[in-house]
């Protein structure tokens, strides 16, 4: 019996087992099988060295079995067939082949065995067998296992343990063999694309990434490693935001106030499941989520749709992504400028983005923003910056921008646009980012040691409360800025009718003073009456706010923060930015104070 195979019965392995069950015939493989095979292992693609290796096998079974024979024939193709090879030209000349020798073509595909019958060519088409359900790989887990690691000639390894307190060990004592790691390979891709759990996510020159359900598994071979490696990673809790210890203040912003969130943290201390705790949360909430991955291998429910790049591009995702119009889109993992550059995109469109992010330290996340977002526009792309480190919430930032003389400059024209990153549960400053000449700078806001002059005004400011006031707290923010802290019922008797009390102080020390209390309590609305006088544009409020802070909105968009005058005034030069959106926003209507 004479048999022609064509590409896709090499690959299937079908017709391996059938010369295993006692199939005794002469195979004839055409060259255009070898150089298609031959031109996918060329890409990378699995299939590709699938085909070699069962091409490798039936020679092998040949020189074993007097009833097999191997033989190849006819030619190469030409550029031309090759170029054709998606719309059947190499099936066609295989077709012909088979016609001429008065073989039988052997094919997996089911529109090859219809043209050969068609055409009168005996053809046997090989069904496919329900493919394996469970993946070999899965021996090596257990309950605790994060990941397995198994390379070409070592002993297989595994890392146990939850994420941030996990170990690396030997699996079995056992070298890991070619022949073995190419088993467990094939295994793994027809699992993948026979199940709807499983889904090949990339494959390139000598890499394949699979997801099949929990499972991200990268496979890779020489060139591209220097020997053939499996790696394979699940999730090993599932936790919701409950399961941390968060302050019920840094709830409120999660659920108020914070839309642009990066999670940072090192590897394999608990990003991705924060994130996705945080995204079942919003879901919980009632909020449209969505995330956008590659490889898709966030756990999360059914109710969060999974995309990834869409044509290898993940600003193509985002374009579609702003037409279903998500409360809340789980970006994983923000890494190249251009997916800063999407990120930003969507922020700045109005969608709420948690953007998950490699780092060793909370303001690493930030620092990787600069040169990818403009300075102004920071604070809007990245309000909160929550950094993970084993497991726990370690570090949460807030981030604001503010018109100010930086930390450790003292002249007042020298005052200019600053990020500020404070810790949010204490709100004190830790990092300002600032231009500095022409380049935007992370400066640390060091603790400062207070001196003589400073305990000198503390001692006046106090002797100055007495009486008025009970247990005062005072703190230096700079050389001439002092904020003081006292109970909120009495900031009146602090400040004075008019501010006069304040004002006094304020010329007997030389410094300025911010009264706050000493128990924040979220912001609320504050009325206000726009004034345009000569060259200013004036932000009228009650007298009672002189020396407060207000938070100034576009909308939902906050503007910037500023000083009330002792007059209950906020001015601005007419012909700044600033003025000409707070004219906007107040024609539209959209224009709201805060404090």
């Amino acid at each position: 019996m004479k048999i022609v195979p064509d590409t896709s019965a090499i690959i299937d392995g079908k017709l391996m087992e059938e010369i295993d069950q006692g199939l005794e015939a002469e195979i004839i493989i055409p060259e255009f099988v070898v150089d298609e095979v031959e031109n996918q292992a060329n890409k990378g693609l699995e299939i590709g060295f699938t085909g070699i290796e069962e091409i490798r096998r039936l020679r092998e079974k040949a020189s074993e079995n007097e009833g097999i024979s191997v033989e190849f024939t006819g030619r190469k193709p030409s550029m031309e067939e090759i170029n054709l090879a998606s719309s059947g030209r190499i099936d066609a000349l295989i077709r012909d082949v088979a016609e001429e020798i008065d073989a039988t073509l052997y094919t997996a595909d089911i529109v090859q065995s219809k043209i050969a019958e068609a055409k009168g060519i005996e053809v046997v088409l090989i069904e496919k067998e329900d493919a394996p359900e469970e993946l070999d790989i899965e021996k090596y887990f257990d309950d605790e296992t994060m990941s397995i690691h198994l390379t070409q000639d070592a002993r297989p390894k595994a890392k146990r343990g939850m994420p941030g307190n996990f170990k690396l060990e030997n699996i079995g004592d056992d070298l890991m063999e070619k022949e073995e790691l190419e088993d467990l390979i094939h295994n793994i891709m027809d699992v993948a694309e026979n199940s709807e759990k499983g889904l090949i996510e990339m494959e390139g020159d000598g890499a394949t990434v699979v997801q099949y359900g929990r499972y991200r598994i990268a496979m890779t071979r020489p060139p591209f490693s220097s020997a053939a490696e499996i790696t394979a990673v699940r999730p090993v809790a599932k936790v919701g935001l409950d399961d941390y210890d968060l302050s019920e203040k840094l709830i409120q912003r999660l659920d108020q106030k914070a839309e642009g969130i990066l999670v940072a943290g090192a590897p394999g201390h608990g990003k991705s499941t924060f994130a996705q705790a945080l995204a079942e949360h919003y879901e919980d909430k009632n909020q449209v989520v969505k995330t956008m991955e590659k490889p898709r291998d966030l756990d999360v429910g059914p109710d969060i749709t999974q995309y990834t790049a869409l044509d290898e591009s993940m600003e193509n995702t985002g374009d579609f992504l702003l037409l279903v119009r998500p409360d809340f889109t789980v970006f994983d993992e923000v890494r190249r400028t251009s997916d800063f550059e999407v990120f930003s995109d969507m922020r700045m469109a109005g969608v709420g983005m948690i953007g998950i992010v490699h780092a060793s330290e909370a303001v690493d996340a930030v620092q990787r923003l600069i040169g990818r977002v403009e300075l102004g526009m920071i604070p809007q792309v990245c309000d909160t910056v929550i950094f993970i480190e084993n497991a726990e919430v370690a570090e949460v930032y807030e981030l604001e921008m503010v018109v100010k003389v930086p930390e450790g400059m003292v002249e007042e024209d020298l005052a200019r646009p600053v990020v500020q990153i404070r810790k949010f549960e204490d709100s004190k400053p830790v990092y300002e980012v600032y231009t500095y000449g022409e380049e935007t700078v992370v400066i640390p806001v060091n603790e400062r040691e207070e001196s003589g002059a400073e305990k000198l005004a503390k001692e006046q400011i106090e002797h100055f409360l007495r009486g008025r006031v009970d247990n005062p707290q005072i703190e230096f923010i700079s050389d001439n800025h002092i904020k003081m802290f006292v109970q909120e019922d009495e900031i009146s008797q602090v400040i004075g009718k008019g501010g006069e009390n304040i004002d006094e102080l304020e010329r007997d020390l030389g410094l300025n003073i911010t009264v706050e209390p000493k128990s924040q309590t979220l912001k609320s609305e504050v009325d206000f009456d726009i004034d345009e006088s000569g060259n200013s544009i004036n932000i009228e409020v009650s007298e009672s706010l002189s020396g407060k802070e207000v938070d100034v909105y576009d909308g939902d968009e906050f503007l910037f923060t500023a000083t009330v005058g002792k007059s209950g005034t906020v001015s601005l030069t007419k012909d700044s930015d600033l003025a000409g959106r707070i004219l906007s926003a107040y024609s539209r209507d959209r224009l709201n104070l805060k404090s």
